[in-house]
């Protein structure tokens, strides 16, 4: 029994001086950053929450440093100038995709998010092409998002004035975006696949987002054969991913190739145009997880836009009041907003920009790779490394924002109080990998929010309820957002 507690001490102690030894020529390499323990990098030294801790690990090694997740280094990329010149101007050495190990479990080398070269290239495209065009038979992307705003005023409408927490209903709203985008139809908010479809896609991103999430992601090896709650979350995703499947055959048998209905419909039309060609990606894999993906990149992230954008209405209600006076002179009291209205409307734009800015709600990018040795920076970044743009540190970059943490609308309003682009806005990251919802999300966004404050005035559930916007926005990388809230219908003579 000595001797192999003794030989496992000096095979620990082998591995710790071969990591070390590792870790240590390839540090040589790479830019610098904080020194990594072996085996586990620098994930108990609290450099992995990079949106904590960037400003700290900035001021002493500068805007690209490196921090090691067990034995693999990841270089960081802060600020405005750096990520842009990173992702745009360098876009084909930092466009590939870097290790997602729980996306990849998932996905099996199929879909967007994940792959790289002729299978990403191909899909992506579809994807943007289908989403943009903002038609997919006889309804406009535009009309479908008004149809579902009409389905949540009327649920907040039954409210009748009490108090409600707005998370459950902007989620089931967004979700039914995402549904009539890609089944051709909704859910009611009540029923029970709609409910599956939220918990399973809830539970999978608390899970990327929570320690054990993190666990898995710097040891897979290990960590995809131990039991855990972890395990039950990759079941419930494979029954989803069943149910889209099943979605998919039943789209085969009813499809008109001269009318298509929705996003599958786009996708089995274009597959039979592509058979017998060389490098045709147009499979039933990647439908399945193309469709599982936009599911998970495009509910949650959305519906959280929107429960804060309520909350900054509740907490600044002279914001509320200007955005009202702007839906009444520019839309009046008897339509639906329409995208058309955002150019009408620059401070109601403003505010929303402002909102996508001040929340911040995905610090850091997925992850990239480099595809080729790469000189930036005055570094070498070696082929196949992993990069992080934190986009967190552009969203509030001194250098572009006037007063970066603060909410400010006017960081999007000129002189004359019209709309101006700001370019250091990147919620949805750029170059090669940006979000390819990023039209349907922006456009979710403005319908939703001019929808419910042309109905309704918003007003916290209790007078002396406070809310520290600061640190609420920090809440959705925790355990989500939670407040209630009231709604009161404008009457005709309260439109001004």
């Amino acid at each position: 029994m000595e001797n192999i507690t003794l030989c496992l001490c000096f095979f620990m102690i082998f591995c710790i001086i071969v990591s070390t030894w590792k870790i240590y020529n390839r540090r040589l390499q790479l830019p610098p950053g904080p020194t990594p323990l072996p085996l586990v990098g620098n994930i108990f030294q609290g450099s992995y929450v990079l949106y904590k801790s960037y400003n700290k690990l900035c001021k002493r090694y500068g805007p690209v440093f490196t921090v090691w997740l067990g034995n693999s280094p990841v270089v960081v990329l802060c600020g405005y100038q750096v990520v842009k010149e990173a992702l745009i101007h360098y876009s084909h050495q930092f466009s590939a995709r870097g290790p997602l190990p729980i996306s990849e479990r998932l996905a099996q080398g199929y879909g967007i998010i994940t792959t790289n070269s002729n299978r990403w290239e191909q899909m992506r495209r579809f994807a943007l092409t289908t989403l943009r065009n903002f038609g997919m038979g006889k309804r406009s992307m535009e009309h479908r998002v008004q149809e579902e705003a009409q389905y949540l005023v009327k649920a907040i409408e039954d409210t009748c004035g009490e108090t409600f927490n707005p998370k459950v209903v902007l989620a089931r709203a967004v979700n039914n975006v995402i549904n009539l985008v890609v089944f051709g139809r909704r859910w009611d908010y009540e029923e029970k696949m709609l409910l599956t479809l939220l918990n399973t896609i809830t539970n999978l991103l608390n899970f990327i987002r929570s320690p054990l999430g993190v666990a898995y992601a710097s040891f897979e090896g290990i960590m995809k054969y131990l039991p855990g709650p972890h395990q039950k979350i990759f079941e419930d995703c494979e029954r989803l991913k069943c149910f889209i499947k099943e979605q998919m055959n039943s789209h085969r048998n009813t499809l008109n190739p001269d009318s298509p209905r929705d996003f599958i419909d786009c996708f089995l039309i274009q597959a039979n145009k592509e058979k017998g060609r060389n490098n045709n990606e147009f499979c039933e894999e990647n439908l399945a997880v193309s469709v599982f993906e936009l599911f998970a990149a495009g509910t949650e992230t959305t519906a959280n836009t929107l429960q804060f954008s309520l909350l900054v209405m509740i907490k600044y209600p002279h914001i509320q009041d200007k955005i009202q006076k702007e839906i009444h002179t520019v839309i009046g009291p008897d339509r639906l907003p329409g995208i058309s209205d955002r150019i009408h409307m620059p401070y109601t734009n403003a505010v929303i920009h402002e909102i996508m800015r001040y929340l911040d709600l995905t610090p850091m990018a997925l992850p990239h790779l480099v595809t080729e040795d790469t000189h930036f920076r005055g570094y070498t970044i070696p082929k196949g490394t992993t990069v992080i743009p934190l986009l967190s540190s552009v969203l509030s970059d001194p250098d572009h924002w006037k007063t970066p943490y603060d909410f400010n609308p006017e960081h999007f309003l000129d002189e004359n109080g019209m709309f101006c682009t700001q370019e250091a806005l990147m919620p949805f990251s750029a170059g090669k990998r940006i979000c390819p919802g990023e039209g349907l999300a922006r456009m979710e966004i403005f319908l939703f929010v001019t929808a419910l404050l042309h109905k309704f005035t918003l007003k916290p559930a209790n007078n002396s309820d406070t809310f520290n916007l600061e640190i609420l926005r920090r809440a959705f990388r925790n355990n989500g957002l939670d407040y209630n809230l009231r709604a009161y219908p404008r009457a005709h003579n309260d439109q001004g």
